[in-house]
């Protein structure tokens, strides 16, 4: 338990913090904050993503078809499922529940690549939120990327194509084709000279220091929210989901390997990957409900990581 905290935990808040009291001290102005974004989704997690994801071989991915698979749909089930329900229970709109469900029902994994792909595709045409606090001597929605993007995925009711001009414009950001670049070479058997790790490896480690810090800037620009949506949303992140993958594990015959079973519960039982609330503070969208289930899903990750731990083995035995 201490080495969780001081290993894991205590460094994630302290960082959030740091990143809170700089936006609350307007130590970076939005265009600062939107350029760490696009550090952290341009250059850092696809990097992150592609050398994690290559450094794997198709012997390691066909040792454990069950577990591959497994990890695979339950992850896109668990991020459609949060998807419906956002819609259903709250009432969002479609750009709203699919970052929900990128903040809420996917993970840190390597598998949550097309989760998050789908969902960065989605967002891209919808306008800011009304519940960010966005200076008003600065209009954001001049921003070139975001025009861009908005260009290629919205329709005005004009095209008939927008899902798959949203899919292609999607495809052609680096946090969707890396990783799928990764997955091609792993699966025709390349492998990527050993001296090029630690290119990647330099930048990638910079992913999850700066999207912790982002994180804390964009919970500095929204009132934060202890509603039953951040509850729920935590719930779903940090009990539900690693419920639904433990049931189905043992279902699935995985209960003789208590090792590789907690492997399972524990990759999808971790706090909501820092990559979603990025995305939407990129495109405001969210924002308030994200940061705010971000924020309380790390802290009490804190609880639910020993609690998972404790209840693995014991509903084996």
């Amino acid at each position: 338990m201490v080495q969780i905290l001081v290993n894991d935990i205590i460094p994630i808040i302290v960082i959030m913090a740091l990143g809170y009291v700089c936006g609350k001290l307007s130590y970076f102005d939005d265009d600062q904050r939107q350029g760490l974004n696009k550090v952290v989704l341009n250059i850092a997690l696809p990097a992150a993503l592609f050398i994690s994801i290559v450094k794997a071989t198709r012997e390691e991915i066909a040792q454990d078809t069950t577990l591959t698979i497994l990890g695979f749909v339950g992850i896109i089930v668990m991020f459609m499922l949060s998807y419906y329900l956002c819609r259903l229970m709250f009432k969002h709109s479609i750009q709203e529940a699919a970052v929900c469900a990128l903040i809420a029902g996917s993970d840190r994994a390597k598998l949550s690549a097309a989760a998050t792909t789908t969902a960065k595709g989605e967002v891209t045409v919808k306008a800011p939120k009304a519940d960010v606090a966005v200076d008003p001597s600065k209009d954001t929605s001049k921003d070139k990327n975001a025009e861009v993007m908005v260009s290629k995925s919205s329709n005005m009711g004009k095209k008939k194509n927008s899902n798959l001009a949203a899919l292609v414009n999607a495809l052609k950001q680096p946090v969707c084709w890396a990783p799928l670049l990764a997955i091609v070479l792993v699966l025709i058997g390349v492998r990527v000279p050993e001296q090029v790790a630690p290119t990647f490896d330099l930048i990638a480690k910079a992913n999850s220091g700066v999207a912790v810090l982002a994180a804390g800037l964009a919970l500095s620009t929204v009132k934060f929210s202890l509603g039953w949506e951040t509850i729920w949303n935590t719930f779903y992140r940090l009990i539900l989901t690693p419920a639904a993958f433990l049931g189905v594990g043992l279902l699935c015959g995985m209960g003789g390997d208590v090792n590789k079973l907690s492997m399972l519960v524990m990759a999808v039982a971790l706090p909501p990957a820092f990559s979603g609330i990025i995305i939407s503070s990129r495109y405001n969208i969210y924002v308030k409900e994200g940061a705010s289930t971000t924020a309380v899903s790390t802290v009490v990750f804190a609880v639910t990581c020993l609690l998972w731990i404790w209840l693995v083995p014991l509903c084996v035995h």
